[in-house]
């Protein structure tokens, strides 16, 4: 076996890991996907199992990585990945008046979510409960608003950062003119 081969099986699990998590997808779901079974992909991700080409195929597929790509030997370079502020996603149809920019990437969907919001006067952000032990952490930049978790509210103003429950009801309203705020989502 060459160095070359040796590097390349040394760097073989974490760049599977990194293909996985990026596609946000757990060891089931590349599992279900591959047809290649849980443990073995755990095993070969841990390097504690080298993959037959057809393995590693599946995997490849199922991961939507380019099989040469990831068995190339040279180091992945470093990145940072530039969102313009034309390509960040928006949602505008959720509540009323209320623009919402989806900061944080898709994978931490579920987990870890940053938005960015600008509410119209009198706009309202309604929110169903998340999941339980959920909370939020919503910082006004400009403007005041109203925050309302269950049955507690508290009053915002520009700098102001208000931390609560988000499994139960909860709503957030511009008191004045436009707000923007930013509002960090955390699922238990």
């Amino acid at each position: 076996m060459t160095d070359r081969d040796n590097a390349i099986l040394t760097q073989l699990p974490a760049r599977l890991k990194e293909a996985r998590r990026t596609q946000g997808l757990s060891l089931d779901a590349v599992a279900k996907l591959s047809g290649v079974s849980r443990s073995m992909v755990s095993q070969i991700e841990r390097g504690e199992s080298s993959p037959t080409i057809a393995t590693l195929w599946n995997l490849t597929r199922a991961l939507q990585v380019d099989f040469a790509g990831l068995l190339d030997s040279v180091a992945a370079t470093p990145q940072i990945e530039t969102l313009r502020a034309a390509q960040v996603p928006t949602i505008d149809n959720l509540g009323s008046g209320c623009r919402i920019r989806i900061l944080s990437p898709p994978e931490d969907a579920g987990k870890h979510e940053v938005y960015e919001l600008t509410i119209a006067p009198g706009g309202v952000l309604d929110s169903q409960p998340h999941t339980r032990g959920a909370r939020e952490h919503l910082t006004v930049i400009s403007g005041s608003l109203t925050v309302t978790s269950g049955e507690v509210s508290s009053s915002l103003n520009a700098g102001d950062t208000a931390r609560y429950a988000a499994d139960v009801p909860h709503r957030i309203t511009a008191a004045g003119g436009e707000t923007r705020a930013f509002l960090v989502v955390q699922d238990a």
